[in-house]
């Protein structure tokens, strides 16, 4: 079992089913995901079981199963930039990447995350990468988007 699973566990000494989240947040930060085995050594160590875990994990949307991928997309979906186009952006992401929000590209460059506020709205629609805020994006700009990202992956390889 992974070692950084263990050390916060380790840090809920006694714990019960109010940890939980908690737990999952610490783990999700510090892994990127929830894996299959997180999950199972969290439900042994409060005497759950991993049904009733996955149950609470998904209900909300910031956890995720899957790794996030090198580079990970956030599409803001608030007011301002659904009213600019964003729902049109996001089409294009899923359809160019050939992923759904919560996933990540099979070659793990991209993965996808819908959100509801990124905090930019006069800069709408916003996506933001690894953190870094693109604004007024367009459909037709994300090929050169991604390919941007992807040469940044290809010049790091030389």
């Amino acid at each position: 079992m992974n070692d950084k699973v263990e050390e916060i566990l380790k840090a809920y000494p006694e714990a019960h089913r109010d940890a939980l989240i908690p737990i999952l947040q610490e783990i999700q930060q510090s892994e990127g995901y929830l894996s299959r085995e997180a999950i199972t050594r969290v439900g042994d160590y409060l005497k759950l079981p991993a049904s009733k875990i996955y149950g609470v994990a998904t209900f909300y949307n910031q956890f995720r199963f899957q790794p996030i991928g090198r580079f990970h997309i956030m599409v803001c979906r608030g007011t301002a930039c659904h009213v600019k186009g964003s729902a049109k952006v996001l089409e294009t992401l899923k359809r160019e990447l050939k992923i759904e929000p919560g996933q990540t590209t099979r070659d793990g460059l991209f993965s996808l995350e819908v959100v509801a506020c990124l905090g930019a709205c006069g800069q709408a629609p916003v996506i933001a990468v690894n953190g870094e805020f693109l604004a007024k994006v367009e459909p037709d700009k994300i090929r050169n988007i991604l390919q941007f990202y992807r040469r940044k992956v290809m010049d790091n390889a030389k």
